[in-house]
């Protein structure tokens, strides 16, 4: 499968779980390493029963912004295509949106903060 990845996803959580990509891009994914600098990890509890399922918890881990340089999140960057970003917005629940953000490697990328 070929696929134009020419997106920045950055996952702290699920998203970075096989079965979850494999669902959700059809593919799994191949990550680097990197941060997330000014926000902090909490936890919420999903409800979705689909999300339940495939992830394997109802907790799952959510960050917020704080704009203190202390904080930071670390995770992977994943490349994405268009397309597979627009699946992740469907895999993501109600209380997470998608923001653009810079990591500490200095690429621009998606991540999901909490609302």
């Amino acid at each position: 499968m070929i696929v134009a990845a020419n997106q920045l996803l950055f996952s702290y959580g699920t998203l970075q779980h096989p079965d979850v990509q494999l669902d959700t891009f059809g593919r799994l994914l191949t990550g680097e390493d990197d941060v997330l600098p000014g926000f902090t990890l909490d936890y919420a509890e999903i409800e979705d029963p689909r999300v339940v399922d495939l992830s394997g918890t109802a907790v799952h881990p959510i960050v917020r912004t704080t704009g203190s340089h202390r904080d930071k999140i670390v995770g992977k960057v994943f490349w994405v295509s268009e397309d597979e970003l627009e699946a992740s917005d469907e895999y993501e629940v109600a209380l997470y949106r998608r923001i653009a953000v810079v990591l500490a490697s200095g690429r621009d990328a998606w991540v999901y903060v909490g609302n």
